[in-house]
């Protein structure tokens, strides 16, 4: 709601001009982003129809599906506060060297069933050893070869070539978060800083990979910093940004991840808006609303942590009356 006053009652914020402001390609004011953050929750249906409104232009009712395969887990020396893979957690989760070929192609395989168009493969770390690479590479290679995914891989910060060799081998898309903003990031962790992700974000672009970076809400950032990350990321022209509410119950209240979503597809209109983990736990029963900002989501297990049966969440979108996208690539 805006402070100004017209005849003593309050002036509402008109969700659809911002919305009509999106696709004509300008960017929203700070002022109009924090009115976004801070709408009026009896005002979330009308908010999230302007969302809508631009999602449709560019995505329709499609609803592309993608599924991660956690290809390393833990043994991670970054000290990432947010991680239960990082040297600092004490999560109990299981820890284990990169998957073999086979491994990781039963994976693939099992995204297909699922009608997922993106296969995820991610790897904890610093970054890929040359071994690792090698191991990643010929994965993907046999899975281009013979389903059709796109593939996305996730190993950390690249070093010189990398990225051009994941390109070489047919990965479509890398993904590398900046997870909060500039001003919030040594709060998270000290041993990287912001500018190395995005270091690696532009090296990705800079091979022809599609770059995929998004945000985590729900680490002490302020609403500022929330509007901060939307203006970065359409700044670094990420084709996809994930988003993912900490995947901690009632750490995010519902409404308020909504307009996040809202506020992502309002400043970034045409980029791929993937709800990611923690979705079960912070939207429960509003997941369904998610998808009017968003034009993608994550199926079955995230990293270390469960996802809801996959099977709900095809009926969810037919529900909606909205479409799998399958095969996306």
């Amino acid at each position: 709601m805006q402070k100004d006053m017209v005849l003593g009652s309050p002036v509402r914020q008109d969700w659809q001009a911002l919305a009509d402001k999106a696709l004509n390609g300008q960017r929203l004011t700070m002022e109009e982003g924090l009115a976004v953050l801070n709408a009026p929750n009896d005002e979330i249906l009308g908010l999230m129809q302007a969302a809508f409104t631009v999602r449709k232009h560019y995505y329709g009712l499609k609803v592309k599906l993608n599924m991660i395969l956690n290809a390393k887990s833990g043994l991670c020396p970054e000290d990432c506060g947010y991680c239960s893979q990082s040297i600092v957690s004490t999560a109990p989760i299981e820890k284990y060297s990169l998957l073999d070929k086979e491994t990781v192609l039963a994976g693939a395989r099992e995204a297909l069933a699922r009608k997922a168009g993106t296969y995820c493969i991610v790897a904890s770390g610093r970054g890929p050893t040359p071994r690792e690479l090698d191991q990643v590479v010929e994965a993907v290679q046999e899975i281009r070869e013979t389903m059709p995914l796109k593939i996305c891989a996730c190993l950390g910060l690249l070093k010189d070539g990398q990225a051009e060799k994941l390109a070489d081998a047919g990965v479509h898309r890398y993904n590398h978060n900046l997870n909060t903003s500039q001003a919030n990031y040594s709060r998270i962790t000290t041993t990287h800083t912001y500018d190395d992700r995005v270091d690696t974000v532009l090296k990705a672009k800079a091979s022809g990979l599609s770059p995929c970076s998004g945000v985590i809400i729900g680490m002490g950032e302020s609403d500022e910093d929330i509007v901060g990350m939307a203006y970065a990321l359409r700044e670094l022209d990420a084709d996809s940004i994930p988003g993912t509410p900490l995947e901690q119950a009632g750490c995010t209240p519902a409404l308020k991840a909504l307009k996040v979503l809202a506020l992502f597809r309002l400043v970034c209109p045409s980029k791929e808006i993937r709800v990611a983990g923690g979705r079960e736990l912070n939207l429960r029963s509003l997941q369904p609303l998610a998808l009017y900002a968003a034009n993608s989501v994550f199926v079955g297990d995230y990293l270390t942590t469960e996802g809801q049966d996959v099977l709900a969440d095809h009926a969810m979108i037919e529900d909606l009356g909205f479409e799998i996208e399958e095969r996306a690539v």
